[in-house]
């Protein structure tokens, strides 16, 4: 099999968690932001996740201001909604969980909230913001982790099959059951 060099390195890491992010304005607004770029950084002692985010988000002012928020892995069932949340600003809908159709429930630890529709949710607190290209390297400190009931096994570990996680993958949204939309796809055919 030939190897082609590509002309264009674009995401070249995948696939990665199709994450919904949620941070808080000042007047207690909540919002969200739809990354592919989430990750761990340090795993256990302490656990530390990386978000990448475009300085020209609205959620990146917004988490640079409060120092905290949380990072809610939805499932592949919520590939709309997590797309519709990745395709317009909290500037111009405002409340963005009203705008998605999903539920703030309050953090423990952190004042942004998590997504009740989520089965797996992280309470972090901001390390430190490092410029990295186009998008600036956001490391938080995860302070709590939820994970639903149904979602975990008789011993009280994660039962990964019962996840169902959503990832992305060069543009599109894709579960251990195949392809299930391009990014985008939830505002083809709709108006402004």
């Amino acid at each position: 099999m030939a190897k082609i060099l590509l002309k264009r390195i674009f995401r070249p890491v995948y696939p990665t968690p199709a994450a919904l992010i949620a941070s808080v304005a000042a007047d207690g607004t909540p919002n969200l932001i739809t990354l592919g770029e989430c990750f761990n950084i340090s795993i256990a002692d302490p656990v530390i996740v990386g978000l990448a985010i475009m300085p020209s988000r609205y959620s990146y002012e917004l988490i640079k201001r409060c120092g905290e928020f949380t990072v809610n892995f939805p499932t592949a069932e919520m590939t709309e909604v997590v797309d519709r949340c990745g395709s317009v600003s909290g500037r111009k809908v405002g409340n963005k969980f009203a705008y998605a159709g999903l539920t703030a429930l309050p953090s423990t630890l952190v004042k942004p909230p998590i997504v009740a529709e989520c089965p797996v949710n992280l309470e972090c607190t901001l390390v430190d913001i490092i410029p990295a290209g186009d998008h600036d390297l956001f490391r938080g400190r995860v302070v709590a982790q939820h994970v639903d009931d149904s979602c975990l096994d008789g011993s009280g570990n994660i039962a990964v099959e019962r996840l169902n996680p959503l990832s992305y993958v060069l543009g599109q949204y894709w579960s251990g059951g195949g392809f299930l939309g391009n990014h985008g796809f939830s505002k083809k055919g709709k108006s402004g």
